[in-house]
């Protein structure tokens, strides 16, 4: 028998079948993320079991976003998967109407990504496809980088990053709040030698760089609140800077329609729809 469950990150046996099904389906587990004390309530599995082993998921990311200076709370599906000997019994449309059922009027939207196999699933829950936007930009400043990198591989260096993300007064037009787990997840999976920070002015920066390329992920300043400002502290040798979040200032960037293979956002509730009307970004690091 199937039974629907949640709530249940605690519970080893649970949580340990979860992770091979994320394994199977992903190549991705989460146990060291919840060893390391960083999994949330922000995050939140709603789970079919039977016989004691997770076999469909979908999780709920809980990822407030500041947008017209106001805190708006969102949430963004993700993590869905199922078991292959348990695909077609209607197991995800169950898990959907649950999550429906348990948060409608509790939240602002609801977004999530979806590959191409599945763009005419997700119609069928009220979501409906929106574009995103993505700013980028020639760079010239001049000296040499003055930025320092930490190592993102010690609990010590983790909570000197979350700190950081509590000092910060630099705000993008769409950034997500009161969540450093989720950005921890990627910080200490997959971006660990790309965090950024100078002492003089607090300020820290996850991103990745390749041939004078920057693809910034987040700021954090506990001084600076303009883009511009951050980015001359690289110096000459960061030449073009591509931003995985929407920046503060309007003018001043090329904004074009961002593209990613196999990946398409979708949305429910009429707030999102703010993506496209003001050209904003999903924050890359807020993708579940």
């Amino acid at each position: 028998m199937y039974q629907l469950i949640t709530d249940y990150r605690d519970d080893a046996s649970l949580r340990h079948s979860f992770n091979q099904l994320a394994e199977k389906t992903f190549g991705l587990s989460f146990e060291d993320w919840y060893q390391n004390g960083l999994w949330s309530d922000s995050y939140r599995p709603f789970s079919i079991v039977r016989d004691g082993e997770i076999v469909a998921n979908v999780s709920v990311n809980k990822t407030d976003m500041l947008l017209e200076t106001k805190v708006r709370h969102f949430l963004q599906l993700g993590t869905v998967m199922t078991d292959e000997a348990h695909r077609r019994q209607g197991l995800i449309r169950e898990l959907m109407a649950r999550i429906d059922a348990e948060y409608s009027g509790k939240c602002h939207g609801i977004y999530l990504f979806a590959n191409d196999s599945v763009l005419d699933f997700y119609p069928r829950f009220g979501f409906e496809i929106s574009p995103e936007y993505e700013s980028s930009g020639q760079l010239s400043s001049s000296g040499t980088c003055q930025f320092e990198k930490l190592t993102m591989n010690t609990p010590a260096n983790w909570q000197l990053l979350k700190d950081a993300m509590g000092r910060s007064i630099f705000r993008g037009r769409f950034d997500m709040v009161d969540n450093p787990g989720l950005i921890l997840f990627y910080v200490t999976k997959f971006l660990q030698e790309n965090v950024y920070f100078h002492r003089p002015t607090d300020t820290w920066v996850i991103a990745q760089e390749e041939n004078g390329r920057l693809l910034i992920h987040n700021i954090f300043s506990g001084t600076l609140t303009e883009t511009g400002q951050v980015l001359n502290l690289f110096g000459s040798a960061a030449r073009e800077v591509v931003f995985g979040f929407t920046p503060p200032e309007t003018e001043g960037y090329t904004v074009a329609e961002h593209h990613e293979e196999d990946c398409t956002l979708f949305i429910k509730g009429d707030l999102l729809k703010l993506i496209a009307g003001q050209k904003l970004r999903i924050p890359s690091l807020s993708h579940a």
